[in-house]
């Protein structure tokens, strides 16, 4: 794939959306700490300098990717929801619905949670204060999404489900970085299973803390 130099703010829109499909289809083959802007380019078609005509760096595509999947992640959620909690249960029974849904979906979405997982420590560490503060402003939007829908099944929890939500993508993105030791730890763990309590089961860990913390937020009888 090879480029003109863009002229109007439409070809730009379709730079800046190649870049973000190029480095996304790179995500599914690699971890976010491989993905450097010189593989970048060389996919993309672009010469690294006009890489960062249309991104500012690096971080800064990496930023925007995770805007658009955690949108993308929450459309689908929408659904899951809808198809995974009754609204006839009670509150904790439809808390443990919410919790097999979420971690269930959070689960499948491993790109999603590994850029959580670099969000804060490396992703909002090379950016411009105008990229930082679209980014955040995109992440109050989403995290109004999807504290709607977990309002939405479970009403009670009310104006703590904001907090809710970005607990459970901070516990998602830590997991992540866990989930998928290296050789030489999965040796260690095969010949001293007493050890292998650190190999997480990301399914299993995020459904075990997003029912403590509704559990934590349920009003009490």
């Amino acid at each position: 794939m090879t480029f003109q130099r863009a002229r109007s703010e439409e070809q730009r829109a379709v730079r800046r959306q190649a870049i973000l499909e190029t480095t996304s289809a790179m995500l599914d083959e690699m971890p976010v700490a491989d993905v450097t802007l010189n593989e970048l380019s060389r996919r993309v078609g672009l010469a690294k300098t006009a890489v960062l005509r249309y991104f500012e760096s690096r971080e800064a595509v990496l930023l925007d990717l995770l805007d658009d999947r955690t949108t993308t992640w929450l459309a689908e959620l929408d659904q899951e929801l809808a198809h995974g909690v009754d609204p006839d249960r009670s509150a904790p029974e439809r808390a443990e619905q919410v919790a097999d849904v979420l971690s269930r979906s959070l689960a499948a979405q491993t790109v999603l949670c590994d850029l959580f997982g670099a969000q804060g420590g490396v992703l909002e560490h090379n950016v411009s204060v105008e990229a930082a503060r679209r980014h955040k402003r995109a992440s109050l939007a989403n995290l109004a999404v999807m504290a709607g829908l977990i309002r939405r099944h479970l009403p009670e929890v009310g104006d703590r489900a904001d907090l809710f939500c970005l607990q459970v993508l901070l516990v998602a993105g830590a997991f992540s970085a866990y989930s998928t030791p290296p050789p030489s730890l999965l040796a260690v763990y095969e010949s001293e299973p007493a050890l292998a309590v650190y190999h997480i089961d990301p399914p299993t860990a995020l459904r075990i803390a997003i029912i403590t913390q509704l559990v934590g937020i349920l009003p009490r009888p």
